[in-house]
């Protein structure tokens, strides 16, 4: 037994193989990459695309310190601790919530 890999023979099988088995490997992980991107671009590409409203008209007084919305509706928390609730379609208020601040 000798620790020389010289003297070992090489088996023209097992290359041919081993060539495939990483040829294989190569293609699926190309494949993987183009299919990651691709859920990507599809995925983000409607990030954005959130219709806001073009005006909004608070009660006199009301100073706007936060937006959010959600289907059919949108709201506009308020400095003096109100959250309004309007309709997105007719952007008619909706609702008044008064917040109780604790301390």
């Amino acid at each position: 037994m000798t620790d020389n890999p010289e003297s070992q023979p090489v088996d023209p099988a097992m290359v041919k193989y081993l060539r495939l088995l990483v040829t294989i490997l190569s293609a699926t992980m190309i494949i993987g990459f183009i299919v990651i991107t691709v859920l990507f671009v599809i995925r983000f590409s409607n990030i954005g695309t959130t219709e806001l409203p073009e005006t909004i008209t608070l009660p006199n007084g009301s100073e706007a310190a936060a937006f959010t919305q959600g289907d059919g509706w949108y709201a506009v928390v308020t400095k003096d601790n109100q959250i309004l609730i309007y309709n997105r379609v007719s952007g008619q208020l909706q609702q008044t919530i008064q917040i109780e601040a604790g301390q």
